[in-house]
């Protein structure tokens, strides 16, 4: 994986809103490649190009990705926003025992800038909390696990770093309103997609 913190600030690096899945870099990839362009990596909310983006290529990306609900994103505030967004689906929903890291850390080293400015900043923005936006992802991760029916409550519990089976199931009915067990039973349609997290 190519190192998103050393690319972010080039100009060969476009910054992808609604990047939320490994099918999304295929499609973006995919997109680049129609256009003639030869992307050097495309990863969750980034493409690097080899050469200097201009406002021809620019146009020419935002008009092709647009069908598919990507945004190319321009203000800095934006794309450190759609960073920190990345990188906890990325720590959630794709890197199964990476939960049991400390979020500060994490976002610290993955961003390469202070946990305080980049929370405060998230805050600003969005209006919730890193910490808010986090257990939104993980409850979306319990959901996808239960809908599956491979894992027990415990099991889940484990993997998405919870206490317990019971401090899971709090959250879970604190954020949805429903207990696992009824979720589990009913589970027609209540996956959120994960940009509307």
């Amino acid at each position: 994986m190519t190192d998103t913190n050393m690319i972010s600030n080039q100009e060969n690096a476009l910054h992808i809103k609604n990047m939320v899945c490994n099918r999304c870099i295929m499609v973006v990839r995919n997109q680049l490649e129609q256009l003639g362009l030869q992307p050097v990596s495309v990863e969750l909310g980034i493409a690097v190009l080899p050469d200097k983006v201009t406002d021809e290529v620019y146009h020419a990306v935002k008009e092709a990705l647009e069908p598919f609900g990507f945004e190319l994103i321009d203000d800095k505030k934006s794309q450190v926003i759609e960073q920190i967004k990345d990188a906890i689906i990325e720590l959630v929903h794709y890197s199964d025992n990476d939960l049991k890291v400390n979020l500060s850390d994490y976002l610290t080293s993955k961003l390469n800038r202070d946990y305080s400015s980049i929370s405060k900043l998230f805050s600003e923005i969005t209006n919730t909390t890193i910490e808010k936006y986090l257990i939104a992802q993980k409850i979306e991760r319990a959901k996808e696990l239960l809908v599956y029916g491979e894992l027990s409550l415990n099991e889940i519990a484990d993997k998405l770093n919870y206490s317990s089976a019971a401090y899971l199931s709090a959250q879970f009915k604190s954020v949805t309103g429903l207990t696992p067990s009824y979720f589990k039973k009913i589970k027609e349609n209540k996956r959120k997609p994960l940009d509307e997290v």
